[in-house]
């Protein structure tokens, strides 16, 4: 199983009140991993990404997915133990909104 699926199951299975659609999509470059919906009615899209040493890498395609929807994107990085949730906004200044995966989900829960 590849990295970022695994990301995606971890994730999926604490997070009980977010349906989840996994888009694996190869014809539109830059689409997000993962739509998200939760309980407050609330579209979002997550980029997965698995960190390899020190960097965790999107593609041009996927920045400018990101610059184009700048309301309710993340890129979701899981480094060593950590996992850090990027919103749009903070996409240039390199701030996460949260560093675990329990608090990811409390954040995209109360979107």
């Amino acid at each position: 199983m590849k990295p970022e699926r695994k990301l995606y199951e971890k994730i999926k299975r604490i997070s009980k009140d977010i349906l989840w659609t996994r888009i694996e999509n190869q014809s539109l470059s830059g689409t997000p991993d993962l739509l998200g919906y939760n309980v407050n009615s609330t579209f979002f899209t997550i980029e997965l990404k698995v960190a390899k040493g020190d960097k965790a890498r999107l593609s041009p395609h996927q920045v400018s997915f990101h610059v184009m929807h700048p309301k309710n994107s993340f890129v979701l990085v899981e480094w060593k133990d950590k996992h850090l949730l990027f919103e749009d906004s903070s996409l240039s200044s390199l701030e996460p909104v949260v560093d675990s995966l329990e608090d990811c989900v409390k954040y995209l829960s109360s979107l």
